[in-house]
């Protein structure tokens, strides 16, 4: 065995793994649960997968949530990219701090302070509280998100790449499309996919400013859950654990790819 592991260093690790996932494989294998009861087994069956496609109310929420998500998440990367570039690429000007923190804040705001504001925001100017309210809000706080993984990335970026190709002709906005965004591409997909999760996931902000006809599936889960964890929200958990986990399978091989053919684009370049 490597002197630099020990068996207290390998026992810590299992035992972080058992912590996080645990509860993940408990939840998978009592969705497959056939009695109601959430904590005791009765035997194999797919039942409450089935009443779960037939639960409009869950399948409304999770629509809406999606496309909530998508929206916020498409949204949120454009502002938090053009952040980043200001923060970046504009150097010291007039409001740079204030531009700061105020970029930054929702990164440390309690989620109950930034409910709150959003909706006395929109009760002030008079906005019906909907999709769109929800929406607001959470492009509010994730864009923050964005802002700091693509503006860690501009950090690294090496600008000869841009100053050359606009020496050779290229105007700013070919330069940005054809040479910043795909070696910003990595931080872009990280951001968006960071945002929507964020919003998939909020409940308080959600909360204080959802209307009539715009409740998303965290407020569902929850509303369900204080009256008694039902089979159904396990079935539900399952599925989102399974779509998560293929989402990053897909990401991390195509970074993956991405990244041989960088290795062999840097070994043919060298050979030249």
């Amino acid at each position: 065995m490597n002197k630099g592991i020990s068996w207290f260093n390998i026992c810590m690790l299992l035992f972080g793994f058992v912590f996080l996932y645990a509860p993940i494989v408990i939840l998978i294998i009592f969705s497959f649960n056939s009695g109601k009861l959430v904590s005791v087994w009765s035997g194999f069956s797919t039942h409450w997968y089935g009443a779960l496609f037939h639960n409009e109310q869950i399948l409304e929420a999770a629509w809406i949530s999606l496309k909530i998500g998508a929206i916020n998440a498409t949204i949120a990367t454009i502002l938090g990219t053009l952040v980043a570039f200001a923060l970046n690429r504009f150097g010291r000007f007039r409001g740079r701090t204030l531009f700061t923190g105020m970029a930054t804040a929702p990164l440390v705001m309690p989620d109950v302070i930034t409910g709150l504001a959003t909706l006395l925001l929109f009760v002030g100017i008079g906005m019906a509280r909907g999709m769109a309210t929800i929406t607001i809000a959470h492009i509010t706080f994730s864009l923050a998100f964005v802002a700091v993984i693509v503006r860690a990335r501009i950090s690294a970026l090496d600008m000869s790449l841009e100053e050359a190709a606009m020496d050779l002709g290229a105007r700013p906005v070919k330069t940005f499309i054809l040479i910043v965004v795909p070696l910003l591409a990595p931080a872009l997909v990280s951001g968006w996919l960071l945002a929507f999760t964020l919003s998939l996931d909020d409940l308080v902000i959600a909360s204080f400013v959802a209307g009539p006809g715009a409740t998303t599936l965290p407020m569902v889960v929850f509303s369900k859950v204080r009256l008694g964890v039902s089979p159904e929200i396990n079935a539900l958990g399952t599925i989102i654990v399974l779509l998560v986990t293929f989402c990053i399978v897909i990401a991390t091989l195509i970074f993956q790819r991405q990244e041989r053919q960088k290795i062999l684009d840097d070994q043919m370049a060298r050979r030249g």
